[in-house]
């Protein structure tokens, strides 16, 4: 049945005996070829389940220990040119309370930030005009000059490689950018037609070139997702070997074009976390916020699939619920002291140890 559908809860001898005989290739090896991949999300069950998400944790704890990297999210800004189809921020959507944060309020977080420990500042936005070179660069120097101890990820869009430079130059140390799938076919499902994939996977290998710590992902059970575009996401992820992945699930929203297409699971997305911790044993691998908000012990229970980041949010209490991908996101309401507080609890409690310092990639530690 695979991934894509209801996983199954117990296999037949023979699938079984592969299933878990490729699981043990990968942890060995690292890789497995597109054809053994496709095999093993079309057939694993939640028994097998359990045993990659065991292997991939036994791999995170021998690479990392029991650190949980915590990372303090700032949506500055939720004006988007773009309208890709599941995104409840699409430029098309005009239910949309629209914000965007001055420097001064973007700086003011990350000051309560660094008060609360926080080491690595994330600035997440649509692709807002508003925000130019100049005013991305300034925004940039300024946190790194206050905070020299910090590191930037941005996470701000398709640029052109000039102004991916430019930020770094400024300072900035990583990039995120999804590349949603890495299935041409199933791009153009996703986004308008003036989004072009080739371009997005021209972004992701300029950031990779300049020198950022650079970040792909995919949603889980986005609409037209198969295990053979999965197939292709581990594939390319193999290949790419990004410093980070993030991975969740598809969550749909009502004011988009993919508003009532079914929503992915915790199951779907364990899956594709613990095989991407056994392909890149070193990955950085959030527990994503989506994942709490369909389950509320959903980004525990994927800390126990080979996550090791969690990133709560500084933003101001008043804008958080505007910056709305998808809806009914948890946490809109809670000062960036409770976030901290209740989520360092939730890390404890599964068994984690809380690492609030810079926490790079293994491979750019110094």
């Amino acid at each position: 049945m695979g991934i894509m559908n209801k996983l199954i809860t117990q296999n037949k001898e023979e699938e079984k005996r592969e299933v878990l005989r490729l699981i043990d290739v990968l942890h060995d090896e690292n890789y497995l070829s597109r054809a053994e991949f496709l095999f093993l999300l079309k057939n694993i069950s939640l028994d097998e389940l359990e045993y990659l998400k065991d292997k991939a944790d036994q791999v995170r704890n021998r690479v990392y220990g029991k650190r949980v990297f915590m990372r303090g999210l700032i949506e500055f800004s939720n004006y988007c040119k773009q309208g890709c189809n599941y995104c409840g921020i699409r430029a098309m959507n005009k239910g949309v309370d629209r914000y965007r944060l001055d420097k001064e309020t973007i700086l003011d977080c990350a000051k309560e930030g660094y008060r609360l420990g926080y080491r690595t500042f994330v600035l997440q936005s649509g692709e807002d005009p508003k925000f130019d070179d100049e005013v991305m660069c300034d925004i940039i120097r300024s946190i790194k000059s206050e905070f020299p101890d910090t590191a930037v990820t941005l996470s701000v869009g398709e640029k052109t490689r000039e102004q991916y430079q430019k930020y770094y130059d400024a300072g900035a140390d990583r990039y995120l950018l999804r590349h949603e799938t890495a299935n041409k076919e199933h791009y153009e499902k996703l986004h308008p037609e003036s989004m072009s994939f080739d371009n997005r996977m021209e972004c992701l290998k300029n950031l990779k070139d300049i020198g950022y710590q650079t970040g792909c992902g995919i949603m889980i059970n986005s609409p037209g997702q198969s295990d053979e575009t999965l197939a292709d996401d581990l594939e390319f992820i193999a290949s790419f070997k990004p410093h980070m992945v993030g991975i969740g699930p598809f969550l749909n929203h009502s004011e988009t074009p993919f508003a009532g297409f079914d929503d992915g699971t915790i199951n779907q997305t364990s899956v594709m976390v613990a095989l991407v911790r056994l392909i890149l044993p070193e990955v950085l691998l959030p527990a994503t916020t989506a994942l709490g908000t369909l389950d509320g012990r959903g980004r525990e229970m994927v800390l126990k699939a080979g996550a090791n980041v969690v990133m709560p949010n500084l933003s101001p209490t008043e804008q958080r619920a505007k910056y709305e991908i998808y809806e009914n996101k948890i946490c809109t309401g809670d000062e960036a002291a409770h976030c901290r507080g209740c989520i360092e609890t939730r890390i404890h409690f599964t068994g984690y140890e809380v690492d609030m310092s810079i926490g790079h990639h293994k491979s750019m530690e110094v």
